[in-house]
Formats: C-alpha cells, structure tokens, sequence
C-alpha cells in the first residue's frame, strides 16, 4: 500500500505520516525539489521546518528520490511493504502515483485561521517571524491555485478529511477509528464488492422516498441486481407515477404502504432471478436492511443470509423473521470514504445493529 497525503500548508498532513509510520509501520517516502514554496517561509524568507520526524534523515528507513517515477518503480519492486509520501506537490505527481492499483490519494484540509496559527507556532519553535495573516492568505492562494493546482487534486483523493481539531490525540483516534490501512480500500473484499454494487444499483432508483439497491448473489457470482421504482410500463415514481410516495403526508412512518405502486429493489432482484435459478446458498445484499413484506419472500424463495448496510425503521421485525427462519442476517458497513470531519470520527454514528436489538440469538 502507498498512501499519498496532499493539502494545504499546516492541515495535518505531515501528523497523519507520522501516525502511519509510528503506529502501523509505514515507511515514509519523499521527493527532492530545487525550492521550497513560499507558503513555507518565515516573514523574512527562510524556510521554516515542519517537524516532520519522519523527514529525510529523521527515520532509518526514510528513502529520497529525484524523481516520482523512481519513487513508483521502486514502490512497484516492493509493493507488499506499506509506504507513505507527502510528496504531492502538483497534479503531475499524482498521475504517476495513480497508475498503480496499490495507491490512495488522502486529501486534508483545515480553516485557514487555525493552519495559520499552527504555523505561527511552528515559526516561534524555529525562533522565526512569522508572515501576517493576509501574507499567509496570499501565500497560500498562489500554492493552492497557482502553476501547482494543488486545489484542485481534492477532487482526486477517494478520502478527503476535515481537521479542524487542537489536540493531536485527538487527531490519532480519529484516524484509528476511520482505519485508512484497511487492504479493502485498495482490492474490495466480497462483502465491499458486492454492497458497492448494490449501492450503484440503487442510483437507478425513480423512488422519491428512497433510493434502495439490491444484489442477488451465489458463489460469489451475481445472478440478478435490482432497485427500487415502479413496474415496468407505469409512470416513473419520480414523474408522478406513485401517488403514495409523492404525498409527504401519507407516507410518513410506514402509513399507506398498501396504496404504493413501487417494487422494492429485494422485489424487483427476487422476480429477475427466479426461485429456481435461486436455489440454495444464495446471499442478497441490499444497502438497506430489507422491510418486513420484503423480508417474508426473502425467506420463501430460499435466501440463506442477507447482507444490508444502512439500518430501516423495521429492523427488527425483520431480524426476529430471518432468525426464526434460520435466515443468517448481518450488517456490512464499508470503510468510510470521501468527506469525513475528524473531529467527529470516534464517536459512533452508525444506526443501532440488530445484534445489539434483538439479542444473543442474531450474532453472527
């Protein structure tokens, strides 16, 4: 694995190597260049040092190259080790890095009042003036969105943090929980394959309560997907097709299900596949836990276990069904990418489990 860390001066790039590499083993990697940027230097002009303990010299194991494509090639010769760059310093680097299956761009940001006041530190603890805050403003403007384009590589990164907190300890549980080093960010495990899957299934959805995707799955093979919308030959959901589910008021809380024209996606992958290609050993992924009418012809047509990610206000029900049914149920949440704010990562935002609801009798 190589994680590249790009953003902007003093977001916390240099905090989350040094957490790679102290915590899990990374060896740090880093580019030579001719000049150093003026967004890193004093109010006078000299270079200010990051205190980046994983810097050249500063780790054993800390390895420079002139160029990114050395810096690949030699990644590529060992690409079974874990290594680390903040490196990053234009869109060039990064083209040359993303060739590689084994490679997560990680972009960090932080409010501009707080990088500056971490740099005026950073200066007095190299006994140097640090610029004003317009210089700073201006500094960091020209490396953003200057020749560089730093700017606009977030766009790049699969993981984009938010660190906007004081406390490095802080900052390193929020990193342990969102686990970056998870192997599946870089080849998907079968349950992350398949529930990315579903979750692509449903953004076909013409539901305008929700949007609910659905694979059917034996062996390790797909046999049928599916999602949410009404019949073939009616009226998109989203065009006015289901009365129910364009009224706000009447499908609140599960009211009326009986007046919706809408086929769940469990529906719409069970009627593709058919009770006879089903047959036993098959496991359904849904990125939502499936409801209580879907969950009865979940069991009649012979699923085995169901997979689902994102809880539904039925859960339970639903659990107390597939387990008296001998149905495995289990939740599947994937490792969290794109936006994350830090400062909220450790606690806990998942919905209630249904091992945690129903009891001892659902844990799988």
């Amino acid at each position: 694995m190589l994680i590249g860390i790009c953003g902007g001066i003093c977001a916390g790039k240099h905090s989350i190597q040094d957490f790679l590499v102290r915590e899990h083993n990374f060896t740090p990697l880093h580019l030579s260049r001719t000049e150093t940027p003026g967004i890193e230097k004093s109010a006078s002009g000299s270079t200010v040092p990051n205190g980046d303990s994983s810097q050249p010299n500063g780790t054993p194991n800390s390895q420079t190259f002139a160029t990114a494509e050395a810096l690949v090639d030699h990644a590529t010769k060992n690409w079974q080790a874990n290594f680390v760059t903040t490196s990053i310093y234009d869109e060039t680097i990064v083209e040359a890095l993303a060739h590689r299956p084994f490679f997560i761009l990680v972009h960090i940001d932080a409010p501009i009042s707080i990088r500056w006041q971490r740099f005026r530190d950073r200066c007095a603890t190299a006994s140097l003036t640090p610029p004003s805050l317009e210089q700073f403003v201006l500094r960091n403007d020209e490396q953003l969105y200057g020749p560089s384009g730093l700017a606009a590589l977030a766009s790049r990164a699969q993981i984009k943090l938010l660190n906007s907190t004081t406390s490095l300890g802080h900052l390193h549980e929020s990193l342990g929980s969102l686990n970056l080093t998870d192997q599946s960010r870089i080849r998907p495990a079968w349950d992350h394959y398949f529930m990315t899957l579903a979750s692509l299934a449903a953004r076909r959805s013409n539901c305008m309560r929700r949007q609910v995707g659905c694979v059917l799955v034996r062996e390790k093979r797909v046999m049928s997907t599916g999602y949410n919308g009404t019949p073939r030959n009616v009226t998109n959901c989203n065009d006015g097709g289901c009365p129910r589910c364009n009224n706000a008021a009447s499908s609140k809380g599960g009211l009326a299900l009986s007046t919706c024209l809408c086929i769940h996606a469990e529906e719409n992958a069970l009627l593709e596949a058919g009770r006879e290609r089903i047959g036993g050993g098959a496991v359904l992924y849904c990125n939502t836990c499936p409801c209580l009418t879907c969950s009865i012809k979940i069991v009649q047509v012979g699923i085995t276990e169901v997979v689902y990610s994102q809880s539904y206000y039925m859960d339970v029900e639903a659990a107390n069904l597939f387990k008296e049914a001998g149905v495995k149920l289990r939740q599947f949440s994937p490792p969290k990418e794109g936006l994350v704010d830090l400062r909220n990562q450790p606690e806990s935002s998942l919905p209630l489990r249904i091992e945690e609801s129903v009891g001892e009798g659902t844990k799988q």
